[in-house]
């Protein structure tokens, strides 16, 4: 367990997945910590384009699409690590990302490099979308709803069309994901039912469903081919929950992660059970804190994604 002068208290990194991004995200961090500059270097070569100007110049409307999306963040959340690495931040007791995230979490732990990490991404962000038409599929919010009456009017909604949970985000969060006119059942079901709210969520596809199985399984044609090294931090993976200790575990899961729901919450509720009272958010924006915050209100969450939050995050692993 990580100790830092008198703090005696386990830490995760957490890592942001698709939504978090922004234009002029990583912009600071590159200016002001070479060892962030480098991370963009590293990911514009590996791609062949600049990645670096899309997060840091926009335009919004690219950096919305999938296939670039899923490299802005990584790069940026990556940048964010070798940051804290610089100034002498402690190693973290657990890694987890939020799906995309998952990704991040990969390379710190050191399974997978950054230049495959980035290539992988782009390709897993350009199949997720290819994998239904646009407007077949659709993705939705219910807020304030039991998982077991959400997952009752799925089935009930479902008609011989998918609608299932795709992400349990905290104790009142689940996104559910499917085709379009099963979602919509969905939602005046649980709104009858009592959900405080339903939400349409602005997504180009429905991940973390079953519509998403041919994406998985081009996806898994690139990863069988893709060296991924034992971790050498306890990374907690998305579809189980738990950690995961060599190479070829850590390969499973990100296949399985493409088609299956993200287990944030229980994924969280693990890691505070191991006794983690400190979560640092390392990438763009405060999702995965306001959602670690739903979980357990006396958790300490910081985030870094410039270097201002990076100083502020310094004080919360501190003494």
């Amino acid at each position: 367990m990580n100790s830092i002068g008198n703090r005696q208290s386990a830490i995760a990194y957490i890592f942001p997945g698709q939504g978090s991004q922004y234009a002029s995200m990583g912009k600071n961090l590159a200016e002001t910590f070479p060892a962030a500059k480098q991370v963009f270097e590293e990911a514009d070569a590996a791609l062949g384009f600049a990645i670096s100007d899309l997060c840091f110049n926009g335009p919004a409307e690219q950096l919305q699409l999938t296939e670039n999306t899923q490299p802005a963040i990584l790069s940026v959340s990556i940048a964010a690590l070798r940051a804290m690495e610089s100034v002498g931040f402690p190693k973290p007791d657990f890694v987890a990302g939020h799906s995309l995230g998952e990704y991040s979490a990969l390379v710190a732990a050191g399974s997978l490099s950054l230049t495959d990490a980035v290539r992988t991404v782009r390709a897993r962000g350009r199949y997720m979308q290819e994998a239904v038409p646009v407007g077949r599929g659709a993705m939705a919010a219910i807020l304030g709803a039991e998982v077991a009456t959400i997952e009752s009017a799925c089935v009930e909604a479902s008609q011989g069309q998918v609608c299932s949970a795709a992400n349990f985000n905290s104790p009142g969060q689940v996104v559910i994901a499917g085709d379009a006119d099963a979602i919509d059942r969905a939602i005046e079901l649980l709104k009858q039912r009592g959900a405080k709210r339903a939400i349409k969520l602005d997504v180009s596809a429905p991940f973390h469903s079953t519509l998403m199985m041919p994406a998985q399984e081009r996806l898994a044609a690139d990863l069988v081919k893709m060296r991924f090294d034992d971790p050498k931090l306890s990374l907690i993976t998305n579809v189980d929950a738990k950690p995961i200790n060599t190479g070829a575990e850590a390969r499973d899961a990100a296949i399985r992660q493409v088609s299956s729901p993200v287990q944030w919450l229980q994924s969280v509720e693990f890691l505070l059970a191991a006794g983690v009272q400190t979560f640092i958010e390392v990438g763009p924006g405060k999702v995965l804190s306001g959602l670690v915050r739903q979980t357990e209100r006396g958790a300490r969450c910081a985030n870094v994604e410039d270097d201002t939050s990076l100083t502020q995050a310094r004080k919360a692993v501190g003494p």
